[in-house]
């Protein structure tokens, strides 16, 4: 069975690199493969002859389409992750990366931002990621604080007052929208999801969160199974629930406050990739946890493709196409799941 578990996650990485390297060759340019794996390997300070290939095809690949494409991959990366650890920790399979009020919150600040007109910012981060950012940590702070009871934390608490939140920065942004309304169009784009203006600062200080968060939650990988049992039966076992709970729901709500700064609004990854992995390889964290980061992963690249190539010239907001794919997937999987009284 390790075995076999070993093998579908070398097939996942396989897949996700050469998604990669297929989906830097589309766009409005066509480059050819052969070319664009060269230039990679150059970058990587192979000895590797690009002097055949065009300079603008060499800038194209590395300064517009990898940092995009690299980009999505991770914040689908943490939105699968983030989505796993919440609907272990909630027991609530309709929990999502943005339960917390991260989406509200970023949405709050990035409104904000643009509202102002305000479009300078620091390494590689315009105002309006780095007030989408602090806006959802803020958010994320608040519901924390509601939620908690003591010394405790009430996962019911949590669902409820990130659902307050979210309706009532969602009423302030409509009216910002309402006073603002020539910037209606910018709100509106930043909110559905975009990878446009990506580039490697962004990468960088993305990726290593992503580490240190899949390193952390990964460790809890036993405590998580046993908790899906039930609390007692945890406690019974040795389990740190509070402890558990709040590492989890800490680190978990600042991967999606850093993935939601830089991408918007995208939704569903963190809902129908674990899971289509749930059903394949039931509620064992350990392999859940790391085919859920790669699934997500392949499943926005893929997304983000389509999104700037399928009409020519004209870029849709990537979370339209995960809401077109994962709507009525997420359906599919509902009714699944209830005829074989899985969730």
């Amino acid at each position: 069975m390790k075995s076999k578990r070993f093998i579908f996650i070398v097939i996942l990485l396989i897949s996700l690199f050469s998604l990669i390297l297929i989906s830097t060759t589309l766009g409005t340019v066509k480059i050819p493969i052969k070319n664009v794996l060269k230039i990679i390997l150059y970058k990587l300070n192979l000895d590797i002859d690009i002097s055949n290939i065009k300079a603008s095809d060499i800038f194209i690949v590395t300064n517009i389409r990898l940092p995009r494409i690299i980009l999505a991959s991770l914040v689908g990366a943490i939105l699968s992750l983030v989505g796993t650890s919440y609907q272990a920790i909630f027991k609530n399979p309709m929990a999502d990366p943005y339960v917390m009020g991260a989406s509200s919150g970023a949405a709050f600040g990035a409104t904000l931002a643009i509202s102002i007109g305000i479009g300078s910012g620091i390494l590689g981060f315009g105002v309006t990621n780095l007030l989408a950012f602090i806006s959802a940590m803020l958010t994320t702070v608040i519901v924390y604080n509601l939620a908690k009871v003591g010394s405790k934390i009430s996962t019911t608490s949590i669902l409820l007052a990130g659902i307050v939140m979210t309706a009532f920065l969602s009423s302030i942004i409509s009216l910002m929208m309402i006073f603002n309304h020539e910037e209606l169009g910018k709100i509106v784009t930043w909110t559905m999801g975009s990878f446009n203006g990506a580039n490697w600062n962004q990468i960088i200080l993305v990726t290593i969160p992503v580490l240190i968060g899949l390193i952390v939650i990964l460790s809890f990988s036993k405590e998580m199974n046993a908790f899906v049992l039930g609390e007692e039966n945890a406690q019974s076992l040795g389990v740190n629930i509070e402890l558990m709970k709040k590492t989890i729901l800490v680190i978990s709500s600042f991967l999606a406050a850093c993935a939601v700064s830089v991408s918007g609004i995208i939704g569903f990854v963190g809902l129908i990739v674990p899971h289509l992995f749930r059903l394949i390889f039931g509620s064992n964290h350990k392999i859940l946890l790391p085919v859920s980061v790669l699934g997500g992963a392949i499943f926005l690249l893929i997304c983000d493709t389509l999104a700037r190539t399928i009409l020519n010239g004209i870029e849709i907001p990537v979370g339209i196409i995960t809401s077109i794919f994962g709507g009525p997937f997420f359906l599919y999987l509902l009714k699944r799941s209830k005829k074989n009284k899985l969730i």
